[in-house]
């Protein structure tokens, strides 16, 4: 940390076209190739901007991610990683903030890192205190890795169980539930020095659209909105949480009846998050490349300077920046700047000040932790503890259900249906472990249909113990309902595996309790 001064006086030496520099945060990508690299560090130098969110390559990208494009595997992300951020360092005038989105650890965009459970497996176990440690052990690897600012926690009351973004990034359904595990969270965060965001403002929790790929309409009323989807911001305003990210929604009620995107209302940002909220921290946008914004706004710099102009402090992977300085600075006062421009830059005082590199990864620690919250978080959704002793007891046969590519060809998925059929044709009594091929609810969790009518059939057939490793909404395809027992492991990490065997075997009782509301969709279709 080198370049660490004295802030206060520093400040005063920006020119104001350096301070609204200070306000761009564009993305920067792990796996960019050099020419991508030395693009960027030309912005950081010309441009003077105040930060950099990382991702981990172009192909990741949300955005992008729906086109299927080839994601590369890069054992080496997390070296090459620190390396961006040491050299990017070097070349910025002032020092950069650097954000990642890390929800369930660095794991979320860099490989060979500790990855901790998802928000919905937090929300099973009734325990702040593991959570907090969470958001500690998460905070460690941050500072491992040189970064100052994760943007988390999703705070978003998952209300839709067709929400094609939030889901399993959410703590639950129950808004009392989201606001006691994200002040956990951001609790064990703050206790390393290291910042946080809640997000997505209003509330993102009741859309099915994924606002990376289109606009979603939240058409609720004012008062159903404060007393659901903006309680848990408003409570974590109370409690001086650092920032807030706005998300690209339309919520009427809240921009006096205009569909406009939350993130360039300034009813919405400046009316009911600043004055009516008492929000005073730093505004963050989501990502101004998504698509609920980016298509509609193709000049370059109109769409940082609607975002600007609504309220936001920091235009989050603006793919614009020269030009939305530009516009900016045509169009905005000086006192605006001004004061976006304060309050960004004593979120670097802070980020700076209480910043430390000292956190080595450990792995060991995150898996004992991990280890934990599969214990407390394990649940019974149908029958008891009981019934699987019983089921224990008699001559099974165990099924693995469990693909390792979600595009895995289905020439192969079906052959390996057809097999397991005949693998369990005489067998009455069944251990089916399930783990979906992925945790978004698009196209079935991944599922082919000859995959769920193979599950479903079984079911109604032989006498099933099912466990499942993975988003719980899955479940709402078959018919567990009618299964011995279904018990939610949420998760297929190792741990997670273990606590499964160590349950089927007895050795403890299932403790955890749904975060949210699973129900079969399997009878509404016959």
């Amino acid at each position: 940390m080198s370049k660490v001064f004295d802030y206060n006086i520093a400040k005063d030496r920006l020119s104001l076209k350096e301070k609204l520099g200070q306000l761009f945060m564009p993305a920067a990508f792990i796996n960019d190739s050099e020419e991508e690299i030395l693009r960027l560090e030309r912005l950081i130098q010309e441009q003077q901007i105040g930060g950099l969110c990382f991702f981990h390559s172009r192909a990741s990208a949300a955005t992008n991610y729906e086109g299927n494009q080839q994601v590369v595997y890069n054992e080496s992300s997390f070296d090459t990683l620190t390396s961006l951020i040491e050299r990017y360092q070097a070349v910025a005038k002032y020092p950069l903030i650097i954000a990642i989105d890390a929800e369930w650890g660095l794991a979320m965009r860099i490989e060979n890192t500790p990855q901790y459970p998802y928000a919905i497996t937090l929300g099973a176990i009734d325990d702040a205190e593991l959570i907090f440690q969470v958001g500690k052990q998460i905070a460690l690897d941050c500072k491992a890795a040189g970064i100052h600012w994760n943007l988390s926690p999703v705070v978003d009351i998952n209300i839709n169980p067709n929400n094609p973004v939030i889901g399993y990034r959410s703590f639950g359904e129950n808004r009392e539930l989201v606001t006691k595990n994200a002040i956990a969270y951001v609790s064990g965060t703050e206790s390393e020095g290291i910042l946080t965001s809640i997000k997505h403002f209003p509330g993102h929790g009741d859309t099915a659209t994924d606002s990376h790929l289109g606009l979603p309409l939240i058409d609720k009323s004012k008062e159903e909105l404060l007393q659901n989807e903006l309680y848990p911001f408003q409570k974590l305003i109370d409690k001086g949480v650092d920032a807030i990210m706005v998300g690209h929604l339309s919520v009427p009620a809240l921009a006096d009846g205009k569909r406009i995107p939350s993130s360039i209302s300034e009813e919405i940002i400046k009316g009911t998050l600043r004055k009516e909220m008492g929000f005073k921290g730093v505004i963050i946008s989501d990502a101004l490349n998504m698509h609920a914004v980016s298509k509609n706004y193709p000049l370059p710099g109109e769409l940082e300077w609607l975002a600007f102009n609504a309220g936001n402090d920091v235009l989050c992977f603006s793919e614009h920046v020269q030009e939305g300085i530009e516009t900016i600075l045509r169009n905005a006062s000086q006192e605006q700047i001004e004061e976006s421009f304060e309050r960004v830059w004593k979120l670097k005082v802070k980020a700076f000040n209480e910043h430390d590199t000292s956190a080595e990864l450990d792995f060991n620690k995150a898996g004992a932790l991990n280890r934990k919250i599969a214990e407390k978080g394990i649940t019974l959704l149908k029958g008891h503890d009981s019934d699987i002793a019983n089921f224990r007891d008699t001559d099974y046969c165990t099924l693995f259900l469990k693909r390792f590519d979600e595009h895995q060809e289905q020439v192969k998925i079906l052959k390996a249906v057809k097999r397991m059929k005949s693998e369990i044709r005489d067998e009455k009594q069944i251990l089916l472990l399930l783990t979906p091929p992925q945790m978004k609810p698009t196209n079935s969790f991944g599922f082919l249909k000859e995959e769920i009518n193979f599950i479903n059939d079984m079911i109604n057939t032989k006498q099933v113990v099912l466990y499942h490793y993975g988003n719980p909404y899955a479940l709402q395809l078959f018919n567990y309902e009618d299964t011995l027992a279904t018990v939610v492991v949420y998760q297929d990490m190792k741990e997670f595996q273990d606590v499964a065997t160590a349950h089927f075997l007895g050795q403890f009782k299932a403790k955890g309790k749904m975060p949210v509301t699973i129900k079969s969709l399997y009878h509404e279709k016959l």
